[in-house]
């Protein structure tokens, strides 16, 4: 009896031990410069650096001690940040130079696709990037209809905010519309929405914009950084700083999902 109960328990320690480990989770971001991962081209550290979008830091976030917060999304023990987005791309320019394309051929059931636009849809003054307001929102439909069709899962967010306009020591909404017509999509379709215009807002807004201008956006004084020998004034893009604290915003967002 002692012998049966012994091997009994040496098979169940074997049947645990020898599951087999589940498939990570794909999460793929689609958008526009400030999700990008810089390091993904030639040359970063001599040309871009310290230029960060908030998809080149979101693999931290993923560690196995933090993926329990968001379980309710992703049932894995692990997670591979796939950064598909690009500088300049709006929704349909994203979608016309085959970029989507190469993105809704290798989904899989239950991968995740985060969708970042608005910078450049709202460029009315650049036409070979611009999306009016129907279209934009024509184009989030798609990514969202076409990204079920996969088994896999949707989320929007709105765009996150530039460094302006600040009043009375307050940053408000750049974006005109195109944070309203991500929402109006996402409850259109019953699709996760993650609001990182006003959390952006009011994250930056608490920094200050003292602060905000000097360590997350790209302003410095020249001679600091090869890429940049007059130094920058660019109140859209981040350095490592801005990209980590954009990068909290949505992990802490995803928990509430």
């Amino acid at each position: 009896m002692k012998a049966l109960l012994k091997l009994s328990i040496i098979s169940l320690i074997a049947l645990f031990a020898f599951q087999p480990a589940k498939k990570p989770v794909n999460i793929f971001l689609i958008g526009d410069s400030t999700v990008a991962d810089y390091t993904l081209d030639s040359g970063y550290l001599e040309k871009k650096f310290p230029l960060n979008g908030w998809g080149q830091v979101f693999q931290s976030f993923f560690r196995k001690d933090s993926l329990v917060k968001v379980k309710n999304i992703i049932h894995s023990d692990s997670v591979l940040i796939i950064d598909k987005a690009k500088g300049g791309r709006s929704t349909r320019t994203f979608f016309e130079e085959g970029r989507w394309a190469e993105v809704y051929k290798t989904l899989k059931k239950d991968d995740i696709v985060m969708m970042q636009f608005g910078h450049n849809d709202a460029a009315v003054d650049k036409p070979e990037r611009y999306v009016n307001i129907t279209g934009y929102k024509e184009y989030l439909r798609l990514y969202v209809n076409q990204t079920r069709e996969k088994g896999a899962i949707p989320i929007i967010i709105t765009p996150v905010n530039r460094n302006y306009p600040w009043k009375d020591g307050k940053l408000s909404n750049v974006h005109g519309e195109y944070p309203n017509a991500a929402k109006e999509v996402a409850k259109e379709l019953n699709v996760k929405l993650i609001d990182l215009t006003q959390l952006s807002i009011d994250a930056f807004t608490v920094k200050g914009q003292a602060y905000v201008t000097s360590k997350y956006f790209m302003n410095f004084d020249k001679g600091l950084y090869p890429g940049y020998p007059d130094g920058q004034k660019d109140n859209t893009h981040f350095q490592k700083e801005g990209a980590i604290a954009v990068a909290q915003l949505v992990f802490s967002a995803m928990k509430k999902l």
